[in-house]
C-alpha cells in the first residue's frame, strides 16, 4: 500500500492508502477527521466539501493518488477556535436541525465569500445551490452566510 503525505489543516500527515482511496475517507478513517461527511458518494450533495488551496471541492472525488503539494482545509481546520463568522453566523441564527450537512455548508460559503465579499441574496442562492439539506434549512442558510459577509466585512 502506498505512503502518502499531505498538508491538512497547516499540518504535514503522513498515511497509507490505496491510490484510488478518496480523500474523504483518508480523512474519516485514517485520520479520525470526522467533521467531513459523506453524503452521496458522487459529488453532489455537499456534504463532503473541504478546501482545496482555498477553493470548495467535494472530497468524495479525489483520489489521494491525485493530490501533492496542494492545502488542504476542513472544517476542522477553518478556524482554531470554531469562531469563524460563518460558524458565529451559524448559531447565531439557529441554522442547523440535524446538523449533517452544515459543514460542507459552511465550508462552501467561506470560499464562496472569500472571492465575493458583498454578495447579493441571488448571488448566495446560487452559490449554495449545490449543497444539499435535508431539513430543508435553506432560507436560515442564506441569511447565515449574508450575516457572516456583513461581520466580515
Amino acid at each position: 500500500m502506498p505512503n502518502y503525505s499531505l498538508k491538512i489543516n497547516g499540518k504535514l500527515v503522513s498515511f497509507e492508502a490505496d491510490a484510488d482511496t478518496p480523500l474523504l475517507w483518508v480523512l474519516r478513517d485514517h485520520l479520525d477527521m470526522v467533521g467531513t461527511k459523506f453524503g452521496c458518494g458522487i459529488a453532489q450533495c455537499g456534504a463532503c466539501t473541504i478546501h482545496l488551496d482555498g477553493i470548495a471541492m467535494r472530497s468524495c472525488q479525489l483520489s489521494v493518488s491525485i493530490l501533492g503539494q496542494e492545502e488542504i482545509t476542513t472544517i476542522e481546520g477553518l478556524s482554531k477556535d470554531g469562531n469563524h463568522p460563518l460558524q458565529k453566523a451559524w448559531k447565531e441564527l439557529d441554522v442547523s436541525q440535524c446538523g449533517y450537512c452544515q459543514a460542507g455548508q459552511i465550508m462552501t460559503a467561506a470560499s464562496f465569500l472569500k472571492d465575493n465579499p458583498n454578495p447579493t441574496n441571488e448571488e448566495i442562492r446560487a452559490a449554495m445551490h449545490g449543497n444539499l439539506c435535508r431539513c430543508a434549512s435553506y432560507n436560515r442558510i442564506e441569511k447565515a452566510v449574508a450575516l457572516a459577509a456583513k461581520k466580515m466585512s
